[in-house]
């Protein structure tokens, strides 16, 4: 049987960062990264200095992880031997020579957590390795200060020196970082790969493979995260109950509802997608009468129900609610009530 982590999609780290995924080979997707990477380990031209780039669950990690473990393996090839010394302390995370930058205020990545875990500690050579790697995860939550205290090591690193900075969001970074580093963007991976990569893996019906894939848009470590975690599953069987029944629920009931959400505050992004795809679906079925084109297959009955009685621009008002229920709650505005709003235009629509 399966087990299923019991944390919710956005907080799970992306199962592919494990010592599961042990070389180039088995990264899905991402070809001309990979090839960059492997060039620079065979031409021995390195940079000092990496951003990777990409949405959560792209595979950033995973990347740094390879690369970082490659760099150091003892039989110096373009893929880690997965055997060495260097590459077993790197699958069980306590290589000593490739450090993770860690913060402990979950917003923001402060000056001294940056002075005391990098720019004092590089000017210490290896303890057993040919450099010395560095990966701040977040890199975009830097504050302005602790960008600058970077960016002096950054022009000037040791030799032994390699800083990887991993970002959702690049544009976060100061232009004098951005323009001193090797920026390396990772796109969406072919659902094909994806879907093929989740039966193969678990083992997992087509249709599951199907909704992941569409769930996961083009980004392999949340697809897999979405199948594993019970609170994924928790969460869109409180969704679905809503979406089938929201036309007849009392305003009492909605209220309830939207309190229900709470629970998935940590999730809510996710939690509002499956609304928006829900509601992508009907319009879909509405304009085509093409179930083969649904993601909720299995729900058909319930989709051609809603789309016979709902209008092309109650739909669209719908997804124009979800849509602002998520600018509302990054700007901070209450939970519950952005929540009641929306259900709300969901039942009048």
């Amino acid at each position: 049987m399966l087990q299923r982590s019991r944390t919710g999609v956005t907080g799970t780290l992306c199962l592919q960062n494990g010592v599961d995924m042990n070389s180039f080979d088995e990264i899905i997707g991402h070809d001309r990264i990979k090839e960059h990477l492997q060039n620079a380990i065979r031409l021995d031209k390195i940079s000092h200095a990496y951003i990777i780039n990409g949405e959560q669950g792209s595979g950033k990690n995973m990347i740094a992880s390879i690369f970082a473990k490659t760099l150091q393996c003892e039989k110096h090839g373009t893929s880690p031997c997965n055997e060495c010394h260097s590459c077993i302390q790197a699958d069980s995370g306590n290589q000593p020579d490739i450090i993770r930058v860690t913060h402990e205020k979950p917003a923001s990545i402060g000056v001294e957590d940056v002075r005391g875990q990098l720019v004092g500690d590089i000017q210490i050579r290896p303890y057993s390795s040919k450099y010395k790697i560095y990966i701040i995860d977040d890199a975009d939550k830097m504050t302005v200060q602790a960008q600058n205290a970077i960016l002096k090591t950054i022009e000037e690193p040791p030799e032994y020196g390699i800083i990887m900075l991993l970002t959702e969001n690049a544009d976060g970074l100061l232009q004098t970082i951005l323009s001193r580093c090797v920026k390396l963007d990772l796109g969406p991976v072919e659902d094909s790969l994806i879907q093929k990569h989740l039966i193969e893996k678990f083992s997992i019906p087509d249709y599951e493979a199907r909704f992941a894939v569409a769930f996961a848009q083009g980004c392999i470590g949340r697809a897999e995260s979405i199948i594993v975690s019970d609170t994924f599953v928790q969460m869109k069987d409180n969704a679905m109950h809503i979406l089938k029944y929201v036309q007849d629920m009392t305003v009492s009931e909605l209220i309830d509802a939207a309190k229900s959400v709470s629970g998935y505050k940590n999730d809510i992004n996710d939690y509002l997608d499956l609304l928006a795809m829900w509601y992508r679906d009907v319009l879909l079925f509405k304009s085509t009468n093409d179930a083969n084109l649904l993601i909720f297959k299995e729900e058909l009955k319930t989709i051609r129900s809603q789309a016979s009685v709902s209008s092309y621009e109650g739909l669209q008002n719908i997804l124009n609610a979800i849509d602002k229920a998520k600018r509302r709650l990054r700007a901070n505005v209450n939970f519950d009530l952005t929540m009641e709003l929306m259900f709300l235009t969901m039942k009048e629509n």
